[in-house]
């Protein structure tokens, strides 16, 4: 009973929280990420990795979107690397995206889910917060045309690549 109520709490707390981009049903994850503005770093990122058509298909998607914010707490020289390695970009980049459209009412209620790249990412409500692979999702279910958009504080690193 007490699981139910902090699962409650914490979809409910997810699905108040401020949106910082205005969900635009009518557009792709890809061009809903463009028109916020602050996720340029992972707009750069998915064309480095030839991923923006991918994206931009029919889904349903389920996206972990980590803001510039997030990108900028990675080590300095990070990001670069990353551009300069495509399949361990690719990696990252298809761990922050899930098959299908999970909002957070489905988040909270699942240990993990798997990603696109094979590993499954943990999830867990503490304190009222939902976690996906140790990232906080700050707000929930920014809705697009092919899927949902759940913004997250840091970067997302499969195990073995932290």
């Amino acid at each position: 009973m007490i699981r139910q109520i902090t699962l409650a709490a914490a979809a409910a707390a997810l699905i108040a929280a401020p949106v910082a981009i205005e969900a635009q049903s009518s557009k792709d994850i890809v061009a809903t990420a463009i028109e916020a503005g602050t996720f340029n770093t992972l707009v750069a990122a998915l064309q480095a990795a030839d991923l923006v058509g991918a994206l931009q298909g029919e889904g349903p998607f389920t996206v972990f979107a980590p803001t510039d914010a997030a990108f900028a707490k990675l080590p300095a020289g990070t990001v670069e690397a990353l551009l300069a390695d495509k399949d361990k970009l690719i990696a990252i980049l298809t761990y922050h995206v899930v098959s299908g459209k999970v909002m957070s009412d489905a988040v909270v209620g699942l240990k993990s889910a798997m990603t696109l790249s094979g590993v499954a990412a943990p999830i867990e409500v503490r304190m009222g917060s939902v976690y996906v692979g140790g990232s906080k999702v700050t707000t929930a279910d920014v809705t697009a045309s092919n899927g949902v958009i759940h913004i997250i504080d840091t970067v997302m690193l499969p195990a073995g690549m932290q």
